[in-house]
């Protein structure tokens, strides 16, 4: 990771939106929203140690806390999110994509 770009803490978003990218050598991702939400605190370590995503990604590499709206419920939430062994399932199941 060489870049990321963070949105502003009080930006609103709604589920699906762009919150974030990440930028890599050879590549710019997306980071979406699971809800509606606002944001209320960015990780602002990663302004000058981007790598802290790929390196810590679980502790110091955190991107943005949000305060979901009160229109979204956790259980919705939690039906689209999937927890760290289905993520890794997940990711195996790309690799040569």
């Amino acid at each position: 990771m060489v870049f990321c770009d963070l949105p502003a803490v009080g930006a609103n978003f709604t589920k699906g939106q762009t919150l974030c990218t990440l930028e890599s050598v050879k590549a710019v991702g997306e980071v979406y929203t699971p809800t509606d939400g606002e944001v209320v605190e960015i990780n602002s370590e990663l302004e000058s140690s981007p790598n802290l995503v790929n390196q810590d990604p679980e502790d110091k590499g955190w991107l943005v806390k949000l305060k979901y709206a009160a229109s979204s419920s956790f259980s919705d939430i939690s039906k689209s999110m999937k927890d760290a062994v289905a993520y890794k399932d997940f990711v195996a199941s790309q690799d040569g994509h």
